[in-house]
This record gives structure tokens, C-alpha cells and sequence, in this order.
């Protein structure tokens, strides 16, 4: 399995992250050993998460959500894809998770 999460940082940003191995990579992070942006903003906790049978699919969803605004993370993270409809600029919307089709 894959996941995509976010993670709340110390100073209240997000990271946004995707991994084979969630448990271990969250680890990482809380040890300083995962990526620069979160090693100084520590602790950080986990926000969201999602699983997907393809770790393509779960990086694609890094991806796009990384091109969000604090804003848009927060508001999904609060009330899922629902919650966010309508605010891309371009008008399309990614694909629903998985728990959704």
C-alpha cells in the first residue's frame, strides 16, 4: 500500500508528503531525519492521511496538493474534498479518493 498525509508542523504550516511506509516515515520526520522543511519545525503530528493501492496514484495526489494554498490543505483537512470543491482556479478537481468511488 501507499499513503499520502500532511503534517501539521510546530509553526502551524503544513508538509505534504507520500511514502510506502507511513509509520516509519512519520518516525523519520519526528527524528529530524526526514525532510529539511519539517527537521526545523518540530514536532510535527499527523493532520491527514490516505491510503492507495499504487504509490503513483498517492504521489499524484502529493503533488496536487502541494500546489494548494494553507488555506485549501486546512479546509480539506477539516471537511475532505467536499470542503474544497470549487476553489481551483482552473475549475477541474482532482480525481475522488479511493473511499469515494
Amino acid at each position: 500500500m501507499a499513503f499520502v498525509y500532511i503534517l501539521r508542523c510546530a509553526d502551524g504550516t503544513f508538509y505534504v508528503g507520500s511514502t510506502i511506509n507511513l509509520t516509519r516515515r512519520l518516525e523519520a520526520h519526528n527524528a529530524g531525519m526526514g525532510s529539511a522543511y519539517t527537521r526545523r519545525r518540530l514536532p510535527v503530528e499527523l493532520a491527514w492521511t490516505e491510503e492507495y493501492a499504487r504509490i503513483a496514484d498517492a504521489f499524484a495526489w502529493e503533488k496536487r496538493i502541494q500546489g494548494w494554498s494553507h488555506a485549501k490543505r486546512d479546509a480539506f483537512i477539516a471537511g475532505g474534498i467536499d470542503a474544497v470543491i470549487g476553489w481551483s482556479k482552473r475549475g477541474s478537481q482532482p480525481p475522488a479518493p479511493p473511499h469515494a468511488r
